[in-house]
């Protein structure tokens, strides 16, 4: 991924007040979702554990025009279901605002020193640790074992004239557009 590339989704993402660290890095899968005119609207990812078996949930956001509306609901869930088709059998995250949020979709709160345990090498855990913020960090947890055969069609439908888009590769999702 290109610097050109990762752009419009940095300032997305910074506008939401999210973590910047290593989006353009190989062991972080983005997807965005945009408008007609190919402007960001929504944003979700994930990092997995050196074994595959954890998963870190990031960079899920949506404008807030879209807000209330399901359409972050269903860009965690993407992220969760493609982090349980990779193979991750729990997924973490760290959200000191959104704790109601990732509740209604099963999480719980997490130890946040077991969640830097498990995945060390992830750019949040790098970065929090880095700057002692992990500290101030709350984590979240659940389990991924009933997604693995989830499929799309079960999500919640996107704002006509969207497109989820792989960022690193610029394929839409075949099974997502509609």
């Amino acid at each position: 991924m290109t610097e050109h590339d990762v752009d419009p989704l940095r300032a997305f993402l910074r506008d939401a007040d999210l973590t910047l660290a290593g989006l353009d890095e190989p062991t972080v899968h983005l997807w965005i979702e945009q408008d007609e005119a190919g402007t960001v609207i929504g944003s979700t990812g994930f990092e997995l554990s050196r074994d595959g078996t954890h998963a870190l949930i990031r960079s899920v956001a949506v404008a807030p025009d879209l807000r209330a509306a399901g359409a972050g609901s269903r860009l965690a869930m993407f992220a969760l279901v493609q982090a349980a088709q990779a193979g991750a059998s729990c997924a973490w995250l760290f959200s000191r605002r959104s704790g109601p949020f990732w509740q209604k979709l099963g999480f719980t709160n997490a130890d946040r020193e077991r969640l830097a345990a498990l995945l060390p090498e992830t750019q949040q855990v790098r970065l929090f640790v880095g700057t002692g913020q992990l500290g101030t960090e709350v984590a979240w947890s659940r389990t991924l074992t009933d997604l693995s055969r989830w499929t799309m069609d079960q999500q919640l439908p996107r704002k006509p004239g969207s497109a989820l888009r792989d960022e690193r590769s610029g394929d839409l999702d075949s099974r997502d557009s509609r």
